[in-house]
């Protein structure tokens, strides 16, 4: 019998965290497939990713996509600590709110502030997962910047903030608070 790997020891503690906890394939989920038919129409096709390389949470289910399982353990544990925020949140702030604010304030395309900040919050621990996966310096790669850009300025989120100058500079304040949680580790 082979060890669990990371992204299977992260997702037990997640269990344990969250007892309530399921993990669903999009494809055999018909609330998924209505969600992504809803976003390509929203995004006018610019949104087709849903279904196939988007991780979503729902109160207490974690929605995989059909790349979830080509994906490499490395790739599962960051996605898993990304979602396990939205966990988080949505036990803070309660479902109804948390749902309210994802997909209202301020407006649900462009300037979706609520959507934005809890989307950074996770993003934040996306970069924390990948310094302490792949190393600082992968962290502050270029590639990796421009893909958490994207995904807030593009139809991947609905334009959430288009503002590309202040995305990159939360990635800057966050990457000297991990920096930092990194120095005083050594």
């Amino acid at each position: 019998m082979t060890a669990p790997t990371r992204s299977e020891r992260y997702l037990e503690s997640l269990r344990v965290e969250f007892p309530r906890l399921r993990v669903v394939k999009k494809a055999d989920d018909r609330l998924s497939i209505w969600i992504d038919r809803l976003l390509r129409i929203a995004t006018f096709g610019g949104q087709r990713a849903y279904m196939t390389r988007y991780t979503t949470v729902i109160a207490h289910t974690i929605y995989v996509p059909s790349s979830w399982d080509t994906r490499s353990d490395d790739e599962r544990y960051i996605t898993l600590r990304h979602e396990a925020v939205h966990l988080r949140q949505s036990r803070r702030m309660g479902f109804v709110v948390m749902a309210l604010y994802y997909g209202v304030v301020f407006l649900p395309v462009g300037l979706a502030y609520g959507r934005a900040r809890i989307e950074w919050e996770a993003y934040e621990d996306t970069l924390r997962a990948n310094a302490e996966v792949y190393g600082l310096a992968h962290a502050r790669s270029a590639p990796l910047r421009e893909h958490i850009v994207r995904q807030f300025t593009s139809a991947a989120y609905l334009w959430m903030w288009p503002f590309p100058g202040q995305v990159n500079g939360w990635i800057d304040e966050a990457l000297s608070r991990i920096e930092a949680e990194h120095a005083a580790r050594s």
